[in-house]
């Protein structure tokens, strides 16, 4: 009684003192976790009906300068598959993804510096002069703001950068030194400045998380106010230090979707592959639980085994974006229909 009595609160209030997040994080049960899913779900209606919106994720290179502990396409990683995807084969991605019905692309990698301001400005120019009404997302990790100023000038939309933890200690047990939560948190405040719709979010379960952790992501995200927020549970690599940490939760992950859409109601909120993976009604069930976005994979088929963030990864199938009628087919089945909308921010 007490947690729908919190959930109540958080619904009209739009926020919970920090002990309130930790209690309800720490002690929901499966009646809980109903009441979440539909009060969510009314909520996802109300603003969008039932339409869920899909991207064109476009992987566009495995290298990475940076040495996350969780990340298999981390610079340590010697067994990982490196490859760069060129000006063309990002465009003919495109060109396969505007016929399937795509209407906004992502372009994710790698921290790869390869990829100069002019490489980047010139692949978002050439997108949007070939598909005025699409949107172009980038997910391409930290840059300086003259970086983030020129990718929005030249075109691009928005902007996803997981801040993965918003808090000093735990962001240090993620990653090597030389990376700071300061600096992510002010890339974000960037993007927000510049005019980007903005995305953060963080894996559930990730190594030495603590619900004190989670109630201090629900914070950042409040006073963040994104227009789109990425969670998924953790899912060990292999190749990785963290290779024998347990992978996040997965009742939980559904149980942070739901608060998140009933703190920030109209919040874009993906349905993620690792849900997919670590469930294979994942999304489905992410959906149900107030998730109104699938990004299914554009990238050319040589190349999706390389691109390995965590183990099992699912890339083919559903996962394909050939297979988007049987996407479409399951979104159905549960009620809901894909669209063919860019998508933004309302």
């Amino acid at each position: 009684m007490e947690n729908k009595k919190l959930v109540d609160a958080l619904n009209d209030n739009g926020v919970l003192a920090r002990e309130e997040f930790i209690q309800l994080i720490m002690s929901f049960n499966d009646n809980d976790l109903s009441y979440v899913q539909a009060l969510a779900r009314s909520i996802s209606q109300k603003y969008f009906g039932n339409r869920i919106y899909t991207r064109g994720l476009i992987e566009i290179s495995s290298y990475c300068k940076n040495d996350c502990y969780y990340c298999g396409l981390r610079r340590g990683n010697k067994n990982a598959q490196r490859y760069r995807l060129s000006k063309d084969d990002i465009l003919s991605c495109c060109e396969s993804g505007y016929a399937l019905g795509f209407r906004t692309f992502v372009l994710q990698g790698g921290e790869d510096n390869y990829y100069s301001d002019e490489i980047i400005t010139d692949i978002i120019s050439s997108i949007k002069k070939k598909y005025s009404d699409c949107a172009v997302t980038l997910s391409l990790g930290e840059k300086n703001k003259s970086t983030y100023q020129k990718y929005f000038q030249a075109g691009a939309d928005r902007y996803l950068l997981r801040h993965e933890t918003a808090d000093e200690t735990h962001y240090g047990k993620l990653h090597p030194e030389n990376m700071s939560l300061s600096n992510r948190k002010q890339c974000l405040y960037n993007l927000k400045e510049i005019g980007f719709q903005t995305g953060c979010g963080i894996m559930v379960g990730s190594p030495y998380q603590t619900a004190e952790n989670i109630a201090d992501d629900m914070l950042f995200m409040k006073e963040l106010q994104p227009h789109m927020v990425g969670i998924g549970p953790f899912i060990p690599h292999k190749d990785t230090p963290f290779r024998d940490m347990p992978a996040g939760s997965f009742r939980l992950t559904l149980f942070l979707l739901s608060l998140i859409r009933i703190m920030l109601k109209n919040v874009l909120l993906p349905a993620t592959t690792a849900l997919g993976t670590i469930n294979k009604n994942g999304r489905e069930q992410g959906i149900l639980s107030g998730a109104n976005v699938v990004m299914p994979n554009l990238s050319p088929i040589s190349v999706r085994k390389k691109y390995m963030l965590y183990d099992n990864k699912i890339c083919t199938g559903e996962e394909s974006a050939e297979c988007k009628a049987c996407l479409e087919n399951r979104i159905k089945s549960i009620g809901y229909q894909l669209v063919t909308d860019r998508g933004d921010y309302k």
